[in-house]
């Protein structure tokens, strides 16, 4: 199993977006070989130290790629938005990110899908500056403000529209900063880049305690989530282009087959147990935070990678209060395509 800390630029982005029209077999083989099964399976991780996405990792770590006698190369790419674009690109077999995505790309004419759904809410926090906090107490505040964002049409970036409009407050009355993820996000809080912004742990745990800044929307439970957004918003999934799952159906059984092992074994396990399978780097050089942050955001998980019942509805209803490509739209988009259960049910009987 290979891990490789690759950041994609925007120009490689748009490089490989331009080669997926003149390339049109990767979009819909995916690369590996048409409809055959083998060979390496490239996974793009939405930022693969972050706790929302931590399965990925724990998965290799704990050998259940190599059990399934998959070659898995993990990727990493701390922003969403441009992590679907290299899975349309054909240069990955699947992305690690939240299923929103999947519902965002079929209104642009692509069959995206979620074939392991991990969590059932966001796993993130709407955080406010400290020195902001009196007078920024909740998104009903947002008018006016700088909010950051890993990156514009992120899920951070979906969830902060939606608090927003939820809360009165148009998309065009705020400003949307690209802050990034971890060590860039907390230096553009502090030096007042942002007043405000929606990140993930172990992030989190550090901004708070350092006294830097506080919880404003907490998204990481299932009654903060349902507060915040008024139903569950299942987040972290593994998606993979339609026709890579119709014509490499033992791979993807495969891939969820160590993917449902992974949630089941962190079901039984306690926060120290697990953030000891992670590498040493992705404490940070704190362990004891790290652990916290893993603790924190931990219940996030739903332990058998299937989607709920009112999941997949949910997020349907909140992209449709915000966003240009939803708006209009919802009536057309086709649930039933943007995630399967057959893969998961079936790792579940094994």
């Amino acid at each position: 199993m290979r891990t490789t800390p690759i950041r994609v630029t925007a120009a490689a982005v748009a490089a490989l977006t331009a080669l997926s029209v003149s390339a049109c077999r990767d979009s819909r083989g995916g690369g590996d070989g048409g409809g055959k099964d083998g060979g390496t399976v490239k996974i793009m991780v939405g930022g693969i130290d972050k706790v929302i996405y931590l399965p990925a990792k724990l998965t290799e770590q704990l050998g259940y790629f190599k059990e399934q006698g998959l070659d898995v190369q993990l990727l990493t790419e701390p922003a969403g938005a441009q992590a679907e674009n290299v899975l349309i690109s054909g240069d990955v077999q699947g992305v690690v990110g939240f299923y929103d995505h999947t519902i965002d790309l079929q209104t642009k004419g692509k069959c995206v899908q979620s074939v392991v759904q991990m969590a059932d809410v966001p796993g993130e926090a709407e955080m406010v500056a400290a020195k902001k906090a009196s007078g920024l107490a909740s998104p009903a505040a947002f008018k006016g403000k700088k909010l950051g964002v890993t990156s514009p049409g992120s899920s951070t970036d979906f969830i902060t529209r939606a608090l927003a409009v939820r809360n009165g407050v148009k998309t065009s009355d705020y400003t949307t900063v690209k802050a990034g993820a971890g060590p860039t996000f907390i230096s553009t809080l502090d030096n007042g880049g942002i007043d405000a912004g929606m990140t993930t742990d172990p992030t989190i745990a550090k901004l708070v305690s350092t006294g830097k800044a506080k919880v404003m929307v907490e998204m990481r439970t299932e009654d903060g989530t349902r507060k915040a957004l008024g139903g569950l918003y299942p987040s972290s999934s593994l998606y993979m282009d339609c026709s890579y799952v119709k014509s490499h159906g033992e791979t993807v059984q495969k891939l969820a087959n160590a993917f449902v092992k992974t949630l089941g074994w962190i079901k039984q396990h306690k926060p120290a147990e697990i953030a000891a399978k992670m590498p040493a780097d992705y404490a940070g050089g704190d362990p004891a935070l790290y652990e916290k942050a893993i603790t924190d955001s931990i219940s996030m998980f739903n332990g058998d990678g299937v989607m709920p019942d009112e999941g997949a509805k949910n997020v349907l209803e909140v992209l449709a209060q915000f966003s240009p490509n939803v708006q209009g739209k919802k009536d057309q988009v086709d649930l039933s395509k943007t995630y399967t259960t057959q893969f998961v049910t079936k790792a579940k009987q094994s």
